[in-house]
């Protein structure tokens, strides 16, 4: 007899000795009645564990449907689902006019969650809860930093898995699930960062849990969070109810203060406003109108939380604004860009000078905020070739090795004394090395040449002397990528030298010549490319402990190759 049909013969025998049974007058019912009840929890464990089987072995796959988490199509079996939640039942009573795939109904995770994410990790752990009644470990690789000093009890990664199951428990309508979970977001409210709770409030609101918000809200009354950040980052209603508490708790000499309006406050407010347009020029007629500064303003800090990368370059070229100003919260810009977690805007502040080495009120630096922001699935993700790296991982990684750099240098600067021949030489190399970097290594050399301005192209129409300049600078913005690239990738570059020591064809010709030039181009170029994939994981296994190396090659950049393609191009 298989579990299956242990389990059902237990629970009916369970059922026919309770029905049976006279408590009252025989004696041994009390034992009688404790067996019962321990038969009954033995054939409910064995159903959950025959119906645990469906979720992860695979020779029982009879599912008949597919929700689509993180590009991951997952199978379930709708009776299933739809007995356990209302929602499923009145999701596949309607039918699914969207997808089918080899004749299962297929859900895309993204129109079904309204608010937040749910991602694959925390599905799979929401649909065992369903199928089994019982609530799995959380998974290591999601719900912790990779911050070995971190207790893990209250880390972004710890806060965002447990979302992750609020909102599939809340969309779904698990109530039991629910309350489970919010258990857990109340035990962080008071741990964690006051920037964590954000999120978590936001949750409370959008699923209508009204203990959870309230507490959110009282532990953000609290707090040293701004009301330009509340005001971006909450709904209005809920930063109305804030700033009324706040007001509440104020003597009244602060209440007649505030009363008349700050000009400064209204200047501070329409610079925000002119970054939030991406308007760069009307920021500056707004400074040369008011007494107000960059700094005053902190405009730098607001831009790296909230505008584009572009626009952050823009801020810093102005060279108004100090790069190590800490905030009233005692952040410096390079802390609010190790939150927003995206690497151009951190290269971008370290090129200008920013201390990686400053600490916050609480003794962390850049990089440990980046590291306990950063989940092991992430910073393990194991880096492919001519795909985006996970910009989790490229945020610590330009960190660390900024804080382990030494006295390496790479000599960027451009010599008035190059010839015509040499000029192009010098770029035809830069050229190929920033063309092979865009296909090897594409977020990485993204970074690098947004921060040194490598995009623009040479015009060989203009005359001899503007195309000249024109060229020049085209070289130093080459120049200053590869620069960039040995600062804050050195293991890439490394990866670089030695695919441009050999004699390859250049990636943009291989269609040329007679067609059997062109198979062995191909050949041989598919070759190098598969020996540089090979070396690329040996050198990431040896460092995986320690990071990248910081000693990188510079043979091949010390001196041009001859015979490389001339790669200019008219607009």
């Amino acid at each position: 007899m298989d579990n299956a049909n242990e389990a059902s013969s237990s629970l009916s025998f369970a059922s026919s000795y309770l029905s049976n049974g006279s408590s009252n007058h025989n004696p041994s019912a009390s034992t009688s009645n404790e067996h019962v009840a321990n038969l009954e929890n033995l054939s409910l464990s064995r159903l959950s564990g025959s119906l645990e089987k469906l979720l992860i072995d695979t020779g029982y796959d009879y599912s008949d449907a597919e929700i689509v988490v993180e590009d991951i199509p997952v199978g379930v079996h709708r009776c299933i689902l739809a007995s356990r939640s209302q929602f499923f039942h009145e999701l596949f009573k309607k039918g699914n006019d969207c997808s089918v795939k080899e004749g299962k109904p297929r859900y895309l995770m993204s129109d079904l969650v309204p608010y937040g994410a749910v991602g694959h990790e925390a599905f799979l752990v929401f649909l065992h809860y369903l199928y089994t009644g019982k609530l799995k470990a959380s998974p290591s690789e999601v719900s912790t930093c990779v911050d070995e000093a971190c207790a893990h009890d209250a880390c972004r990664p710890a806060i965002n898995y447990a979302l992750e199951l609020m909102y599939a428990s809340a969309t779904f309508q698990m109530k039991e699930l629910v309350l489970l979970v919010q258990r857990r977001l109340l035990n962080f409210v008071e741990k964690a960062l006051v920037e964590d709770v954000i999120p978590i409030l936001l949750a409370a609101f959008h699923c209508q849990l009204n203990q959870l918000l309230s507490h959110c809200i009282q532990r953000v009354v609290r707090s040293d969070l701004d009301n330009t950040t509340l005001d971006r980052e909450l709904p209005y209603e809920v930063f109305s109810e804030i700033k009324s508490l706040r007001v509440k708790s104020l003597p009244e000499s602060s209440l007649e203060a505030m009363e008349v309006e700050d000009p400064t406050e209204k200047s501070i407010r329409r610079i925000h406003k002119a970054l939030d347009s991406d308007d760069v020029e009307l920021m500056k007629l707004l400074l040369n109108e008011s007494s107000v500064t960059l700094d005053d303003a902190y405009a730098l800090h607001y831009a790296c939380a909230y505008c584009d990368s572009k626009i952050v370059q823009e801020v810093l070229n102005m060279g108004l604004a100090d790069i190590n100003r800490r905030n009233p919260r005692g952040y410096t810009v390079l802390h609010v860009a190790a939150r927003r977690k995206e690497p151009t805007i951190l290269v971008a502040l370290l090129n200008k000078g920013a201390g990686v080495l400053d600490t916050t009120s609480d003794g962390q630096t850049a990089v440990a905020i980046s590291r306990r922001l950063t989940r092991p699935k992430d910073y393990n993700e194991i880096a492919v070739q001519g795909k985006e790296s996970n910009k989790d991982k490229l945020c610590v990684d330009v960190l660390e090795r900024e804080m382990r750099r030494n006295s390496m240098s790479v000599n960027a600067s451009v010599s008035s004394q190059l010839t015509a021949d040499d000029l192009h030489m010098r770029l035809d190399y830069l050229e190929n090395r920033v063309a092979f970097a865009r296909l090897l290594f594409p977020a990485e050399a993204k970074v690098a040449m947004e921060n040194a301005e490598a995009d623009s192209e040479v015009d060989l129409n203009e005359t001899p002397s503007a195309r000249t300049r024109k060229l020049q600078s085209r070289l130093h913005a080459l120049q200053k990528t590869v620069e960039n690239g040995r600062r804050f990738f050195p293991h890439c570059s490394e990866v670089l030298d030695k695919f441009l020591e050999d004699d390859i064809p250049d990636v943009f010709f291989l269609d040329k010549g007679s067609e059997d030039e062109q198979r062995m181009k191909k050949s041989r170029f598919m070759e190098l490319k598969d020996d540089v994939q090979k070396a690329f994981h040996k050198d990431m296994a040896e460092n995986n402990g320690s990071g990248f190396s910081s000693t990188v090659s510079s043979s091949s950049s010390s001196s041009p190759r001859k015979g490389l393609s001339q790669r200019l191009r008219k607009k």
